[in-house]
């Protein structure tokens, strides 16, 4: 039997399983009591159980059931799983009322032969009235209509217009003037070192915008720096963009007004067709490209073919050396753009390909590298030039175990948890006075996956001492209900 209009809590495991195994389409809903958005959308979600009595409706606390969280990996309240003839087919993560209706619509829609026609069981019809009743209850509890795109249609207008009102365009914590935080003063600088004209807009005076923004341009974090109404990136981006050069370029080829004493072109242009070069022959745009792309790694290979599948034994050389050397780098392949392939012989005054460059400085070809690979000489350069070998992903994880003797590997930060658990093992570790570091694995998909493996523990958070596993959520709070957290990670 379906749900009748009913949300029903899950205890267990089992008990899910065994609803789901009877066929019909259900609908899990993970909460958690001190979300606000988790009760908005439980108002939703009992709401919908009504109009769709042919499905189960479920109900499960995060929190309270790590077990069947983990098992559909949910990372952040509300969540919603979606299942059809026993299997789970689909997911929502977020207070999106309009997606969970359509849905919800989607599994639970079509009339069983033989039931009673409700209004919401005549299948994909029915969406329209069942859209309207939801948004009719997000208006009455302040909400205002969503888009598909989860945002209303007024607030998505009102970005589109501001992501274009300025060419270049910063939106960020405080004005150039006064900036409220270190990353968006980073960006400002840059800005300035580039000498454009950039408009700016402080996310702190504005929530909606502030919040909406976020979801609009699918970047959680400011400041976000966009061009001609397209999104660059944030801090780290543009300061990785500028430092390589790529920046200047973008707003070059976007026809941003640069001034002049900043352009990164080694030879001085005279005016002309074009603006070629008198000493190279190569047009300034063509120039600039190409100091871009020499500059856009610290250690970067002009080949042919890719590092999967070079097109030269020459090309397949270095790569093997530069993995040899556990270098990271970046690859372009000049058999995919004839104007990089023959500008950068004139450019860099080498005929022949690869031409492997380090911090924008030509290394040479294949058998320069060679030999200096066997002489050392290739290994005191990288040295030289800060070019690190790549750490291992078990040296990594060691380093980050032991950067503190009491070390929490957590969804968010202590101050911004991104689970209820990891608030509540933050909580634990501050009630006991333990000073801790702390990693936010939600930030570095190979560290969150590697350290499950590593530890042999599949879940977050995980607290470690001194390099060594005390466990997660559980075992921390029965040690610090009984006592012996304080004294487990001092000894």
């Amino acid at each position: 039997m379906a749900g009748g209009g009913s949300v029903r809590e899950v205890q267990s495991k089992a008990e899910l399983e065994k609803i789901v195994s009877d066929g019909s389409p259900a609908i899990l809903h993970f909460w958690a009591s001190w979300c606000e958005a988790s009760k908005h959308m439980d108002q939703v979600f009992s709401h919908l159980s009504t109009d769709f009595p042919h499905a189960h409706f479920l109900r499960v606390e995060a929190e309270e059931q790590p077990e069947i969280s983990e098992l559909h990996s949910v990372s952040a309240v509300p969540f919603f799983v979606f299942f059809k003839e026993g299997k789970a087919i689909d997911t929502l993560e977020g207070a999106d009322p309009s997606s969970l209706a359509n849905k919800v619509a989607k599994i639970a829609g079509s009339i069983t032969p033989g039931d009673p026609a409700a209004p919401a069981s005549l299948g994909m019809a029915a969406g329209p009235t069942i859209l309207e009743t939801v948004q009719k209850l997000a208006r009455e509890n302040g909400a205002p209509q969503v888009s598909s795109s989860g945002l209303d249609d007024r607030l998505t207008k009102r970005l589109q217009q501001l992501v274009i009102s300025h060419p270049v365009l910063l939106f960020m914590k405080g004005t150039p003037e006064e900036p409220k935080c270190g990353f968006s003063q980073k960006v400002v600088d840059i800005l300035k070192k580039e000498k454009v004209k950039f408009g700016s807009f402080d996310i702190l005076t504005d929530n909606e915008v502030r919040e909406g923004l976020k979801k609009f341009s699918n970047w959680p974090t400011y400041p976000q720096l966009y061009c001609k109404g397209e999104l660059l990136g944030g801090c780290d981006i543009v300061i990785t963009m500028h430092e390589s050069g790529e920046l200047t370029a973008v707003f070059k080829d976007h026809g941003v007004e640069i001034s002049d004493s900043l352009e990164t072109k080694p030879n001085k242009t005279v005016g002309g067709k074009g603006g070629i070069s008198e000493q190279s022959g190569l047009s300034a745009a063509l120039t600039t490209r190409l100091a871009g792309l020499i500059n856009s790694s610290p250690v970067m290979l002009f080949m042919k073919g890719t590092v999967d599948e070079p097109r030269c034994g020459f090309s397949r050389k270095v790569v093997d050396i530069l993995k040899q050397e556990k270098v990271e780098f970046k690859t372009f392949d000049i058999l995919t753009d004839d104007e990089v392939r023959q500008g950068l012989k004139v450019y860099s005054n080498w005929s022949s390909y690869p031409q492997l460059y380090i911090k924008g400085e030509l290394i040479g070809g294949s058998d320069i590298v060679l030999e200096m690979q066997k002489s050392g000489e290739f290994r005191k350069v990288l040295t030289e030039k800060g070019i690190h070998q790549k750490e291992s992903l078990e040296d990594r994880l060691k380093n980050l175990l032991n950067s503190s003797a009491v070390m929490l590997f957590m969804k968010g930060t202590p101050d911004s948890p991104r689970c209820g658990f990891s608030s509540k093992v933050v909580n634990a570790l501050k009630e006991e006075g333990v000073d801790f570091g702390s990693f936010d694995i939600l930030s570095d998909e190979e560290v969150r996956q590697g350290l499950k493996t590593f530890s042999n523990w599949p879940t977050y958070p995980q607290l470690y001492y001194k390099g060594e596993l005390v466990g997660g959520c559980d075992i921390v709070l029965e040690l610090h209900s009984s006592g012996e957290l304080k004294s487990t990670l001092s000894e």
